[in-house]
C-alpha cells in the first residue's frame, strides 16, 4: 500500500471532477492530477533512488499537492519544511535528512541556496524552483508505473524541534498516515465529492496532512491565491466552494471571529488544534459561526491523532468539555501515567502517553531520542494531563516547556541559546505567557546590558522571525533552586 493509492482511487471514481484549485480557478481534474503526478514521479526516479528524501520548502501553493503524491509514487520520502523558518534552520533540516533534492518557491530558494552552501561546503543537493522551466519540463516525461510499496516504508519525515533546540525528524510510514486518514474520516469529518478542503494553514504541517482524507473522498483541494491565511480571502473561498472544511490554528479562528462577518453557508467544518483554545474564545467562535468546530490533539510523532472533540461534542457543552482536548481517537490507546509508570487515577495529573498505528516508528538517525520517547510500546508525549470520569482528557502543563504561539511550536532552549551568543547577555530564560490573540507569546528574561532592539536584530539574523520574543524582561538575576536550575514557574508567576 502506497498513499498514491488515495489519488488513484479518487481519479477512478471522480475523474472528470475538479481536483485542485487556486482560489476560485480550477487547475486540474482528478484524472489530470493523476497523470501529472505519474509524469513527475517518473522524472524523480531518474535521479532519486527508492527511499530518497526529497524536501519541499514553500508557501502554500497548488504544486505541493502534486509534489507530495509524486514523491510517494516514486517511492521516495516527502520532507516538508516550514516556510517560516530561517534559511539556516532549513539548511539544517536538509542536511539532517540527507535530502537528495529540494523543491522551493522562488522566494525561499533565493535564501536557501547560499545557506546550504555555507552549511555543507559545496556538497549541496540541487534546489529547484517550483513552477520554473525546469519544473515544467518534468511533465514531458512518460508516466511512471504504479508503485508496489511495503506499507511500513517511510513516507513523511516530519521535523519537529526538541527541547535541546535540535530538529528531530519523526518517521511516518504509509501505514501511519493511512491510520491517520481513516481516523479522521471516522471521528472528525465526513466529506464527499461535493466538499472542499481549503488550505488556510501551512501545508507543511496540519493542512498538508489532511490532503489524504479529503482526497480519498474526492473533495477538492483549494489553495488561496495569497498562499497564506487571510481571513477575508478564506471566508470568500468558503462562500464560493461547496462543503468547505479547513484545519486552522486557534489564533486563525480568532481572526475569523474578529472580522464580524457571518458564517458562509457552505462552511461545514473547522478543525482546530496546534495550540491552546481558551473556553471564552471557543464560545465566541461558536456564537459567530455555529457548531462547525472540531478539535484535535496530536503531535508530529502521532500526526493529528491522539484525542479529539467532534462537532457534536461542542453543542451545549459545559466548560470542562470545551476546555478539554476530548477523548481517545479511533485506533488509539491513550493513558496518563505516574512517574513510576503506573496508570494515574481519575483527575490525577501525569504524563500523557499513547499507542496505535498512527504513531511514528522513531526519529530519523536519532536512536537516543527514539528510545527516550518510545518506551514499552508507548509514545511519551511530554505533555501533562488528566482524565475525568467521562473519558475527557485535559492538558495541564507541557513538561517540555514548549511555547505554542499562533499554532507554531517554539522551544525555549533554542531561543535561549541564540540570546546567549549576544555579547551583552549574561543569562537568559525564555517562557510562554498567555495571550488573547496568539494563544501564547514568547517572553525572555535577560540578565545583562543589551536592549530589546539589539536583541531583536541579533535574533533576526539567526532564527525565524516568529520565534523571537514579543516581550523582554530585564532582571538582575534569574531565580534558581539549590541545584542551580532556573525556576521557570517563578518567572511565569511574574507575568500573571
Amino acid at each position: 500500500m502506497n498513499l498514491f493509492d488515495v489519488l488513484d482511487q479518487a481519479a477512478a471514481r471522480f475523474g472528470d471532477r475538479g481536483a485542485v484549485f487556486c482560489g476560485r480557478r480550477q487547475l486540474c481534474t482528478w484524472s489530470q492530477l493523476r497523470d501529472r503526478v505519474l509524469r513527475l514521479a517518473a522524472s524523480l526516479r531518474h535521479h532519486a533512488e527508492r527511499g530518497s528524501r526529497i524536501a519541499v520548502a514553500s508557501e502554500n501553493r497548488p504544486e505541493i499537492v502534486e509534489l507530495m503524491f509524486a514523491i510517494w509514487a516514486a517511492e521516495c520520502v516527502f520532507v516538508p519544511i516550514n516556510y517560516k523558518l530561517h534559511p539556516r534552520e532549513m539548511a539544517d533540516i536538509v542536511g539532517d535528512s540527507g535530502a537528495s533534492h529540494v523543491f522551493a518557491s522562488a522566494t525561499i530558494a533565493a535564501g536557501l541556496d547560499p545557506a546550504l552552501d555555507r552549511a555543507r561546503a559545496g556538497q549541496t543537493p540541487p534546489v529547484e524552483v517550483i513552477g520554473a522551466d525546469t519544473y515544467t519540463a518534468r511533465f514531458g516525461t512518460d508516466p511512471a508505473t504504479l508503485p508496489d510499496t511495503d506499507p511500513e516504508q517511510l513516507a513523511w519525515l516530519f521535523y519537529t524541534s526538541g527541547t535541546t533546540g535540535k530538529s528531530k525528524g519523526a518517521m511516518l510510514s504509509h501505514r501511519n498516515l493511512m491510520a491517520m486518514t481513516v481516523a479522521h474520516l471516522a471521528d472528525i469529518d465526513d466529506p464527499d465529492e461535493n466538499c472542499s478542503l481549503i488550505h488556510g494553514a501551512p501545508m507543511s504541517h496540519g493542512s498538508g496532512l489532511y490532503v489524504a482524507p479529503y482526497m480519498l473522498r474526492g473533495a477538492r483541494q483549494v489553495v488561496p491565491e495569497s498562499g497564506s491565511f487571510d481571513p477575508a480571502e478564506f471566508l470568500e473561498l468558503c462562500d464560493h466552494h461547496p462543503g468547505a472544511s479547513a484545519f486552522l490554528a486557534p489564533t486563525m479562528v480568532q481572526r475569523l471571529v474578529e472580522t464580524g462577518r457571518p458564517a458562509p453557508q457552505s462552511l461545514r467544518t473547522i478543525v482546530y488544534g496546534g495550540g491552546p483554545m481558551y473556553v471564552d474564545s471557543m464560545r465566541k467562535a461558536l456564537d459567530a459561526f455555529g457548531p462547525v468546530f472540531a478539535q484535535i490533539y496530536g503531535q508530529g510523532e502521532s500526526p493529528m491523532t491522539i484525542t479529539g472533540l467532534r462537532r457534536a461534542d461542542h453543542v451545549d457543552a459545559d466548560d470542562s468539555v470545551l476546555g478539554s482536548v476530548g477523548y481517545a481517537r479511533s485506533g488509539m490507546h491513550v493513558a496518563v501515567l505516574r512517574n513510576d509508570g503506573s496508570h494515574a487515577g481519575i483527575g490525577e495529573i501525569g504524563e500523557i502517553v499513547c499507542r496505535g498505528d498512527a504513531v511514528m516508528s522513531g526519529y530519523w538517525n536519532n536512536p537516543a531520542a527514539s528510545a527516550s520517547t518510545l518506551r514499552g510500546g508507548w509514545l511519551y508525549t511530554g505533555d501533562m494531563g488528566s482524565f475525568d470520569e467521562r473519558g475527557y482528557l485535559t492538558l495541564r502543563d507541557r513538561s517540555k516547556d514548549v511555547v505554542i504561539s499562533g499554532g507554531s511550536n517554539i522551544y525555549p532552549r533554542e531561543v535561549e541559546e541564540v540570546l546567549l551568543t549576544h555579547p551583552g547577555v549574561v543569562e537568559a530564560c525564555v517562557v510562554g505567557a498567555p495571550d488573547p490573540d496568539w494563544g501564547e507569546i514568547v517572553v525572555a528574561f535577560v540578565v545583562g546590558d543589551a536592549d530589546a532592539g539589539a536583541l531583536d536584530a541579533h535574533l533576526l539574523e539567526r532564527i525565524a522571525r516568529f520565534k523571537r520574543p514579543k516581550r523582554y524582561e530585564f532582571v538582575d538575576a534569574l531565580p534558581k533552586n539549590s541545584y542551580g536550575k532556573v525556576l521557570k514557574r517563578e518567572l511565569r508567576s511574574r507575568l500573571t
